[in-house]
């Protein structure tokens, strides 16, 4: 397994989504659903269509992976909505990351193969893998003011100072600075 970096870069970011959804709508949802939420590959490949619906239509706002609650944000709203309009696929598949040729959800080896193709496309230098997604969400709350404690529950990692290394955060980068300012 090769090592992976985040993408820091919010130009990467976006070169990397104007690739996915030139490519395929499911994929572009897969790469927003991914840096949004921090959810291993492997998690979001059970998501079923049933799970992100309510009342058959309307995406929901919070998402239960196991006793876990995770927020589901405009930009990932964005992308659902644009996925079933683009696929018309809302009430006629199981899985959320669907293959399109089996009735079952794509593979963690499909979507490496999907991100080395987006990133060769858009041309990211680096090896980008799945991993890469959930360190960006982690790299990217961490820099917007996200508490690592709250990071590291999400990503079950047992200390703060893991997190920091999964993510690409040095020690001198820390931001111990909390000011409310009442």
């Amino acid at each position: 397994m090769e090592f992976v970096k985040p993408i820091v870069s919010i130009e990467t970011i976006e070169a990397l989504k104007a690739a996915l959804k030139k490519h395929s709508a499911r994929d572009y949802l897969l790469f927003v659903f991914a840096i949004n939420t921090g959810l291993r590959i492997s998690e979001m490949l059970k998501i079923e269509v049933s799970d992100m619906m309510e009342n058959g239509n309307t995406p929901m706002r919070f998402l239960s992976i196991g006793k876990e609650e995770i927020f589901i944000n405009d930009s990932i709203h964005h992308a659902l909505h644009y996925y079933f309009s683009a696929s018309g696929t809302a009430g006629s598949q199981t899985y959320l990351f669907q293959s399109s040729r089996l009735e079952k959800p794509i593979t963690r080896q499909q979507t490496y193969r999907i991100l080395t193709q987006a990133a060769k496309e858009a041309g990211v230098e680096g090896t980008i893998g799945p991993h890469t997604l959930r360190k960006t969400f982690g790299y990217h709350a961490y820099h917007k003011g996200i508490a690592v404690s709250l990071i590291q529950k999400r990503f079950h990692h047992a200390s703060p100072a893991e997190t920091r290394k999964y993510i690409g955060v040095e020690k001198n980068e820390v931001i111990p600075k909390v000011d409310v300012n009442l």
